[in-house]
C-alpha cells in the first residue's frame, strides 16, 4: 500500500502533536506552511522576514494558528503570528510552550 505524500495539508504528527519537537523541525515546518500559504518556495522564505511584509494577511494569519494547534498540540492565541511577527520569533515562542508542558 502507497503512503499518501506529505503535503503542507497532511504533515501533522502521528501522536497528534509534536510535543518534543526540535528548534529546526518547528522551523522547517513553519516556513513549509508559510511558503505554502504565499504560493512560494519554502528557501525564499527568510527566517527574519516580517511575515506581513512578506504578504501573510489575517485570513491565512488565523489559519496559521490552527494549523499549529493542530500540529504541536497547543494552544494559542488569535494574534500569534502578529505578536511573533517572524518565523525565528514563531518558532522560539512554539519551543518554548512545547518545553513549558
Amino acid at each position: 500500500m502507497a503512503t499518501p505524500a506529505t503535503t503542507p495539508e497532511n504533515t501533522t504528527s502521528e501522536n497528534g502533536g509534536a510535543g518534543t519537537a526540535d528548534v529546526e523541525t518547528i522551523r522547517t515546518w513553519l516556513t513549509e506552511r508559510v511558503a505554502y500559504f504565499l504560493d512560494a518556495r519554502p528557501q525564499d522564505i527568510a527566517a527574519d522576514d516580517l511575515l506581513v511584509e512578506i504578504g501573510l494577511d489575517s485570513v491565512y494569519a488565523l489559519t496559521l494558528c490552527g494549523d499549529v494547534e493542530d500540529e504541536f498540540g497547543i494552544l494559542v492565541e488569535a494574534t500569534l503570528a502578529w505578536d511573533h511577527p517572524t518565523i525565528d520569533a514563531l518558532t522560539a515562542h512554539i519551543h518554548s510552550e512545547l518545553a513549558a508542558r
